[in-house]
């Protein structure tokens, strides 16, 4: 688009966005289209193109370029497009938050978890935020990774956990501390009665994970583990998913590496056993930048110190 102000003017204009533009800005970056963005807003097409030449102006470059009868994104468009839910959300955030103080309502803390992270692990985790904030009632749900981003950005999820290590690039993160791995098998397996197991003792079994390689930092993690220990291991992905992770061996001759506690499960179903040389699997919270949670201050406080990032 055009009329892009001069230097001097967009230092001063571009020190703030208009967020109700920069919500007209996703949904005409999204559709590729004034008119379609526009109906989706009820607005007019000349209301919504007056008010994407105004952004333009306010943060100084052109953002979109025609392509035929529809606008793609410049390189500075897709820049801003990038960043644009984050800020949103947390404008969103705080504007909850502030409704919440001024009806002096405590909202739910809630918290949500990976099927590769155990209830009693997130229970765990929750200790300091029931002490810190005894009048917060919190509920702690089992979700897949992609529910849980989109709950972080609509706020039905608070926290989220995850195994992991990299930050999502739309998200803050912060590794809380490493649990141990241990073998989980049927009762009937073989390796329920060995002693002393390390994990190259797995080798002529079958692994399983519950997502495909390259697909999961967890699966990726606990195959690389393998490695490190000598060798390739053979790996299937679990048919059932959503169910705790020790649930993957009952009744069948694979192997699972959980941080389940050793000792019988699923009713005596399965048994979990130590390793002798047990690898340390990284757990992760992710939150949205830019809010302010006592809740989740609390619950990061166990950061380990070499592993924090700001918060």
């Amino acid at each position: 688009m055009s009329d892009i102000e001069e230097p001097a003017e967009t230092a001063r204009a571009a020190s703030s966005i208009d967020f109700r533009r920069l919500s007209q800005f996703v949904a005409v970056a999204d559709s590729g289209s004034l008119t379609r963005a526009a109906h989706s807003l009820f607005m007019t097409q000349q209301a919504m193109s007056a008010a994407m030449r105004q952004l333009e102006k306010q943060i100084g470059t052109a953002l979109f370029a025609p392509h035929g009868r529809s606008l793609v994104l410049t390189p500075a468009g897709h820049k801003l497009r990038e960043g644009a839910p984050t800020l949103l959300a947390a404008a969103e955030s705080l504007a909850a938050a502030t409704r919440q103080a001024a009806q002096d309502r405590v909202p739910a803390f809630v918290v949500a978890h990976t099927p590769a992270i155990t209830a009693e692990e997130a229970f765990d985790l929750i200790t300091p935020v029931r002490r810190a904030a005894p009048e917060v009632s919190i509920t702690v749900r089992q979700m897949f990774l992609d529910d849980i981003e989109r709950g972080l950005f609509d706020h039905t999820v608070d926290v989220g956990l995850r195994r992991g290590v990299s930050t999502p690039s739309d998200l803050a993160a912060a590794v809380l501390g490493y649990n141990e791995l241990r073998i989980a098998v049927d009762a009937s397996h073989p390796l329920a009665e060995r002693p002393d197991l390390a994990l190259a003792d797995i080798d002529d079994y079958t692994l399983i994970v519950w997502a495909p390689p390259m697909h999961s930092f967890y699966t990726d993690f606990l195959i690389s583990s393998c490695r490190r220990a000598g060798f390739e291991p053979t790996h299937t992905v679990n048919a059932i998913q959503g169910t705790p992770p020790v649930t993957a061996v009952a009744g069948n001759d694979y192997v699972a590496l959980v941080t389940a506690a050793p000792g019988p499960a699923l009713g005596g179903r399965v048994i979990v056993k130590s390793l002798t040389d047990a690898p340390k699997v990284p757990m992760q919270a992710i939150w949205l930048p830019h809010t302010i949670s006592k809740p989740r201050n609390a619950l990061l406080e166990c950061l380990p110190g070499p592993f924090t990032q700001p918060i």
